[in-house]
């Protein structure tokens, strides 16, 4: 197939570039290189442009001849949407209206959209399942909301098809080492935790040790990216086989405490690296995980990487690859 990955230059985007690469599609990667990198980018054509950019978008649709579109470009850090919400809903909300309009436009009738588990703020109760409310308590999480809504009513006028997964907490990277995270302000734990092991950092922050856990820290489902990008490959297997919009939550449906991961870094690493236990940060739910039947059940979703010391061995030998590279 011909498709249209946007954002496909970034963390994720560019490993699911890497997947369809190696499958042989015909790709094309629109990013703008605000966090994605040039050389992250193995297969496929890139185009350096915005989505705000109306006139480079509908030239690049109206010639693509696409089958279909898979959307990762958005900003991510919570703590940044809260202080500036505006940039945060014209950039997530209004430039993926941009597209989902060039789409309409020129009939690429299916897309697979990269959502959040943002999208049900603090849920009443985990694992949380697909049919719970959506209450997001940020911009980011609320700019979310917003397409998946759009994407449904489209959807709901005609022959436009969608799958929407809503990520948990992704982590790892390539296991031959090529592509990783490379944000520029990163805010994920392993990836922090990491950083620190390797004196990046002067210390990381353990935010909260009072929650009602087992261990009083706060719990997360962690996903391996090459997981995560195996649940795309099969949505896009569902929408090219004439399946219906679907919304899927993608996670392993167990937690790990942060206490955990840290434990493991410092296993995997060899380092015991100082943590500074501070105050809760406000709006982080205690417990956060995924019930994934729907898309084991549906999609026939089987992860390979389920475990928390493999995800961060494959972190960990990027982290240390990216200081021998400068990167």
């Amino acid at each position: 197939m011909k498709i249209l990955i946007t954002g496909g230059a970034g963390y994720i985007g560019s490993h699911m570039t890497r997947t369809l690469g190696e499958k042989g599609h015909d790709l094309v990667v629109y990013d703008n290189l605000s966090s994605g990198h040039r050389d992250s980018v193995l297969y496929g054509r890139l185009v350096e442009a915005d989505l705000a950019d109306r006139d480079t978008l509908d030239l690049t649709l109206r010639d693509g001849g696409f089958d279909a579109v898979i959307h990762f470009a958005a900003f991510i850090a919570v703590e940044e949407s809260v202080r500036n919400p505006l940039l945060y809903y014209r950039n997530n909300y209004v430039n993926a209206l941009n597209l989902i309009e060039a789409c309409r436009k020129y009939h690429v009738d299916r897309f697979i959209f990269s959502s959040t588990a943002a999208v049900y703020g603090i849920p009443e109760k985990s694992p949380v399942t697909e049919d719970m409310p959506l209450m997001p308590i940020n911009p980011y999480g609320a700019s979310k909301m917003m397409v998946e809504r759009t994407l449904k009513d489209l959807a709901a006028t005609g022959s436009f098809r969608y799958v929407s997964l809503r990520y948990f907490n992704v982590a790892g990277a390539d296991q031959q080492e090529r592509i990783g995270q490379r944000y520029k302000a990163a805010t994920h734990i392993i990836t922090l935790a990491l950083m620190t092991a390797l004196g990046k950092r002067e210390y990381l922050n353990l935010f909260g040790t009072d929650y009602d856990t087992p261990d009083g820290t706060c719990i997360r489902d962690y996903i391996h990216i090459d997981d995560l990008i195996g649940a795309h490959v099969l949505a896009l297997d569902h929408l090219s086989g004439g399946g219906e919009s679907r919304i899927f939550n993608c996670g392993y449906g167990r937690g790990c405490s942060v206490r955990e991961v840290i434990g493991m870094a410092k296993k995997v690493t060899g380092i015991d690296f100082p943590v500074r236990e501070t105050e809760r940060r406000e709006g982080d739910p205690p417990s956060l995980i995924a019930d994934s039947s729907r898309i084991r059940r549906e999609l026939g979703w089987r992860p390979s990487f389920d475990d928390l010391e493999f995800i961060i061995k494959t972190a960990w030998a990027w982290e240390k690859k990216k200081i021998k590279l400068n990167l």
